[in-house]
């Protein structure tokens, strides 16, 4: 009978992260498997004003169907926050209003990808995106992620060797490694790619949630409309309401609204009118410096439990924001055992396998730090490097 499935469906596995989740699903574990914002800041009062001002003024409009692109004035308003952050020129019929990023990368994937067409991910991948672009059957080329990014040499031999039809990448504080491109990186790649016919879908979930002093520049302002930018408010406002964009060229654009249509119609339109009258109502920058400030707390207090706690043979990356890390064991040991011995003892992570799409990363694991406080990570931690030191032994 599992014939009467898709071959799509049947090919694609169920998320592995999903699937963690429900081991750390009780309250008693210590969970830095899930990649979720702090809920303590979540800001419920306002979204509470929000949606009374909304009910009030605009009752039965807020509730009708709405256009596939979005909101206008939510579009504009993030067309303008491009120019003012970045100096990018973007106007709002350049947005679409999506749920999530990830349903943009779902209609990136509609919109380019045929079966077998050579898709270029980094290495580890982002598993959303690997699972999203899984369902067109692509063929899966990775690039290795370094300290500062990817090599753009080694993406023009990728590219000279394959018609790359798409490049899916998280160039700022990438999921699951923290890692960020250098300004020379993001200049370097986007030059080689201005020389290949091929798409560049550059995901942004965490570039607002920096340490630095200053923001990190898209590598869409080096490659134009040869790029297409996703973007989303769930780490910045809030999750539930799964409101993200996609910043993409005209001719791009119209062909991901035709894909849009045929998937939903169009986002929530009470969920977009709320978010537009939260950020009207309210400075977004304030409300963003709590956060960052908070997740730099907790990622301090991750780096320097590993740094008392662990031994001195695990590697492990230093974001500069975002919300994960990413812990590299001695070879020959497997941070699946390390999960199997850790959830028993109440604590969970997310072992590295799921994110290399062609094997490997057997001794990898990816650390989120932005949903516990600073206690629980060094109780948590503390043991996992009490487990890991026995491994070693």
């Amino acid at each position: 009978m599992k014939d009467k499935f898709a071959l799509r469906i049947r090919k694609t596995q169920k998320s592995f992260i999903r699937e963690i989740l429900k081991s750390a699903a009780d309250p008693s574990v210590i969970s830095f498997a899930g990649g979720l914002p702090n809920p303590d800041f979540f800001p419920v009062q306002e979204i509470k004003q929000a949606c009374t001002t909304i009910l009030e003024t605009d009752g039965p409009g807020v509730l009708q169907y709405s256009t596939t692109e979005g909101y206008p004035p939510l579009r504009e308003y993030i067309a303008k926050r491009y120019l003012s952050n970045f100096g990018m020129h973007i106007e709002p019929e350049d947005i679409l209003i999506t749920n999530g990023s990830q349903q943009g990368i779902d209609l990136c994937a509609k919109v380019f990808v045929n079966e077998n067409d050579a898709v270029l991910i980094e290495e580890p991948g982002y598993l959303g995106a690997i699972q999203a672009l899984s369902l067109y059957s692509p063929r899966f080329l990775t690039i290795p992620l370094n300290k500062d990014g990817i090599d753009p040499s080694c993406l023009a031999d990728i590219c000279t060797r394959e018609r790359i039809k798409l490049f899916y990448a998280v160039p700022t504080f990438q999921n699951p490694s923290g890692t960020a491109y250098s300004l020379e990186i993001r200049r370097q790649t986007a030059q080689v790619l201005q020389q290949y016919d091929t798409i560049f879908v550059e995901d942004d979930p965490y570039g607002e949630i920096t340490f630095r002093t200053e923001p990190v520049t898209p590598v869409k302002k080096y490659l134009g409309d040869r790029s297409i930018l996703l973007g989303s408010f769930s780490k910045i406002v809030v999750p539930s309401f799964r409101l993200g964009w996609i910043c993409a060229s005209r001719e791009f654009m119209d062909k991901l609204i035709i894909a849009k249509q045929g998937a939903d119609l169009h986002t929530n339109y009470f969920s977009q009118r709320i978010v537009f009258e939260l950020l009207s109502n309210h400075n977004i920058d304030d409300h963003i410096a709590k956060i960052r400030n908070a997740y730099k707390t907790q990622r301090d207090a991750m780096i320097k439990s590993i740094q008392n706690y662990f031994p001195l043979e695990i590697d492990y990356t230093q974001p500069d924001g975002g919300m994960f890390l990413w812990v590299t064991l001695p070879d020959g040991l497997s941070s699946l055992k390390l999960f199997d011995q850790a959830i028993r003892q109440k604590v969970a992570f997310v072992p590295g396998t799921p994110f290399f799409v062609n094997g490997g990363g057997e001794n990898t694991l990816r650390l989120n730090f932005s949903n516990s406080d600073v206690d629980t990570i060094d109780r948590g931690m503390k043991i996992l490097g009490e487990l890991i030191k026995k491994m070693l032994t």
